[in-house]
């Protein structure tokens, strides 16, 4: 996709305009180029990012949705203890848990790596 940005034409130097509106807009002009990519900067460091830039997909809902585990146990000689089943069912869910956050970490990356302008893509 393709940026809609257009050249900005060069400032007036007629007398009409004051001194400084003329550094005004003239500075004005300057951050628009730079942030359309229009002034050709060699590292292209204060370029605006835009929606046609971002290759990051949403990302699709999350596998743990709620908890499995119960908390379902057993008291024996006054002590609580939880079932082996239970205890399975939680180690599942944390499981579930982290492979979630390890997704939407390496998804977090990639968009801040396009952010920054260092995707080899």
């Amino acid at each position: 996709m393709s940026n809609r940005f257009t050249s900005v034409p060069a400032v007036p130097t007629n007398t009409e305009l004051n001194q400084q509106l003329l550094v005004l807009i003239e500075n004005i002009k300057e951050n628009v180029e730079l942030l359309t990519g229009l002034r050709d900067e060699a590292d292209a460091i204060s370029k605006a990012i835009t929606q046609g830039q971002v290759r990051v997909n949403n990302l699709p809902a999350q596998d743990m949705r709620q908890l499995s585990a119960k908390g379902a146990g057993f008291t024996i000689s006054g002590q609580d203890v939880v079932s082996l089943e239970d205890y399975g069912k939680l180690l599942l869910d944390v499981q579930t848990l982290a492979n979630d956050l390890a997704f939407t970490r390496e998804v977090l990356n990639a968009l801040i790596t396009q952010i920054k302008g260092t995707s080899n893509g």
